[in-house]
């Protein structure tokens, strides 16, 4: 197939791209190379993926609508897997307008390019952030999304609900797929597991939000390729629902639009998680306490049913092993920390 990533030089993008050139696809790319975080991280990234002749890339933001019409006019995909966005709940909170632009203004250059172009399938990131002030656990697709506690969750939501009218009004066949807390080599450097690992290799204390009481569901960043892959062909049909035990499919009943889960359902508590880090590292962290964060919340449990009963898999990297695996990237590739 001929797939265009949107964020390709981002941590999950780069992983997809790799994995898909590896299984014999053309993978074009296109990312904005934001200063988010360290650019020069996606950079290396983007250089492992250059060297394939089935690999082609464009530098250019969602909200320029000539640049990204171009490029997939020009590569002309089978399919999207729609990556970029502006990532992070607290960061949400410090400059607004970026995720207007980029999770508003971009998604809807892209629905509005592809509506014109026509593709066979859509896979929008989105997140289990979407859930919200959802106190029931497992969080299921068809569980309410009207509660969102930070405003990067309601663009995401948002993103959503735009790509659904277009499925609807324009035949756009789409899955949107919820990440629960991925994590693993090549990741960023503003998520948690990386904040700890740097801080403990420098001898520094490490915040722990929530005073260490939450839980997350954490996704290794292979597992959740895995579920992209499976998922990748089989683009929702209106009006053909499947089978799901014990739960429902989450199918539009007017558009061929479907959101799933990608976790596997398997909490792990934060201080549970911090322990696993110390082990993975040789060394012990100095551990502040802290109340929760604006935009947080107290846990994410996804339910893997519907995933299951499309794809036939689900996500089962142990945190020890996933840990243990950024843990070796982080010393390649930043060194080993002074004893």
């Amino acid at each position: 197939m001929k797939i265009f990533i949107t964020g390709s030089a981002g941590f999950i993008g780069y992983h997809l791209a790799r994995r898909l050139l590896e299984d014999g696809h053309r993978v074009h790319g296109y990312d904005g190379m934001t200063a988010y975080y360290d650019v020069s991280l996606k950079r290396a990234r983007l250089a492992l993926l250059t060297p394939s002749i089935s690999f082609s890339f464009t530098e250019a933001m969602l909200e320029d609508r000539t640049a990204l019409e171009a490029a997939i006019t020009s590569f002309a995909p089978d399919a999207v897997i729609h990556l970029a966005a502006q990532a992070g709940v607290r960061y949400s909170i410090e400059a607004p307008r970026t995720y207007l632009d980029s999770n508003l203004t971009g998604t809807f250059n892209l629905l509005e390019v592809l509506r014109q172009t026509g593709i066979e399938h859509l896979l929008f990131a989105s997140t289990s952030s979407v859930y919200g002030g959802n106190e029931a656990v497992p969080f299921g697709e068809t569980d309410r999304t009207d509660f969102p506690v930070s405003l990067y969750a309601a663009t995401k939501k948002a993103g959503e609900a735009m790509s659904h009218a277009y499925a609807h009004l324009f035949g756009l066949p789409t899955t949107c797929f919820r990440f629960f807390t991925v994590y693993g080599p090549w990741g960023r450097p503003d998520m948690a597991l990386f904040k700890f690992v740097s801080a403990i290799g420098r001898d520094e204390p490490i915040d722990v939000y929530g005073e260490g009481h939450m839980q997350r569901d954490f996704t290794y960043i292979d597992d959740l390729v895995e579920a992209l892959v499976r998922l990748l062909p089989l683009p929702p049909v209106k009006g053909e629902p499947i089978q799901v035990p014990d739960s429902m499919d989450s199918l539009s009943p007017v558009a061929p639009w479907r959101s799933v889960n990608i976790g596997g359902g398997q909490p792990v508590g934060l201080l549970p998680f911090i322990d696993t880090v110390e082990a993975a590292l040789g060394r012990k962290a100095k551990r502040t306490l802290m109340p929760m964060q604006q935009g947080d919340v107290q846990q994410t449990h996804a339910a893997p049913a519907l995933l299951k009963a499309l794809t036939g898999y689900a996500p089962e990297t142990s945190v020890e092993v996933g840990v243990s695996a950024f843990v070796r990237w982080h010393f390649d590739y930043y060194g080993r920390p002074a004893n």
